[in-house]
């Protein structure tokens, strides 16, 4: 068979002979793309990269959008629910909070409740058989308070005490004694109510410096070291004395009593009139390496000090 009749057969049967010139695929026999088929598959599929646009010098032009995510937040007024705030406490897990609500052993600013789901706020009084609970953990701050400060934590007076100690700590504490607008010295803050409880029953001895306007005379020391009693009120210091190498109008007074006013009481009572008070110590604390105006957290050594009061 000729090299022609071979040819011819294979072109008659569709295929190809062995010395066949295969199809060419230069421009013109490429096969053309379908833009539209393109385009409608680019805009229905979600994960389609968005166009880009470039400037002459090759930057691109405008932000890559990506889709914008909603995130779902928390609000603190919502609540947290009851068997939460029972466990964080401490007191047990949350499904034993769970048989203790539904016991009627917990109750919310002093109603009973045992609805299971029921969401309380922070600020709510929240007690498991008698004892109020706190779903924070126990925080002490102490602060060397500057003059000019009001010892409240309520927005109405002004500058208070709790301006000075806003970033210590998220836990909402108070504090615990008093000092007058300009007094000075140490106090401390806590959310602990037992230990609130505790020292406002036993009181916390605090060393206080104290200017009079003149001079305290011996008689009147000693009077006030011994007890006395004003408008039918036995007062009682723990110890009192002429502040050394100082004038005599400068005075360290040793008591227990957790407020402030009691120590103007006794000076006015005997016509004397203070004219500074600083609070040196504040039971096994001092103001050690805590400039005025600083607060500092309590280290766990002063924490076991206070228990053994």
């Amino acid at each position: 068979m000729s090299t022609e009749e071979n040819f011819d057969r294979g072109r008659g049967s569709k295929k190809p002979g062995k010395n066949a010139r295969k199809k060419s695929m230069a421009r013109g026999n490429a096969p053309l793309k379908n833009e539209g088929t393109s385009k409608t598959k680019e805009s229905k599929s979600p994960s389609a990269k968005p166009k880009l646009k470039f400037d002459k010098d090759g930057k691109e032009i405008g932000r890559r959008q990506k889709p914008a995510v909603e995130v779902k937040r928390s609000n603190p007024q919502d609540g947290i629910r009851l068997n939460k705030y029972i466990a964080n406490s401490g007191v047990c897990s949350r499904r034993e909070a769970d048989t203790y609500i539904a016991t009627g052993l917990v109750t919310v600013n002093g109603k009973v409740v045992n609805e299971m789901g029921y969401k309380v706020q922070l600020s709510d009084d929240v007690r498991f058989d008698g004892r109020r609970l706190n779903p924070e953990p126990n925080t002490y701050v102490l602060l060397n308070k500057p003059k000019g400060f009001a010892t409240t934590d309520s927005n109405a007076k002004g500058m208070t005490v709790m301006d000075l100690v806003a970033n210590a700590t998220t836990a909402k504490i108070k504090p615990f004694g008093r000092l007058g607008r300009n007094a000075t010295g140490l106090l401390l803050f806590t959310n602990d109510d037992e230990f609130v409880q505790k020292f406002m029953k036993k009181g916390i001895t605090r060393l206080f410096h104290i200017e009079l306007d003149k001079n305290l005379k011996m008689e009147h020391l000693k009077k006030i070291r011994d007890g006395f009693t004003v408008d039918g009120k036995e007062i009682h210091v723990e110890d009192i004395s002429y502040v050394t190498n100082s004038p005599k109008n400068e005075i360290g007074l040793k008591m227990k009593h957790t407020g402030n006013s009691i120590i103007r009481t006794i000076f006015e009572n005997l016509e004397y009139d203070v004219v500074r008070v600083d609070c040196v110590t504040l039971g096994p604390l001092t103001k050690k390496d805590l400039p005025r105006g600083r607060w500092r957290h309590l280290t766990q050594n002063e924490l076991n000090l206070f228990s053994m009061l």
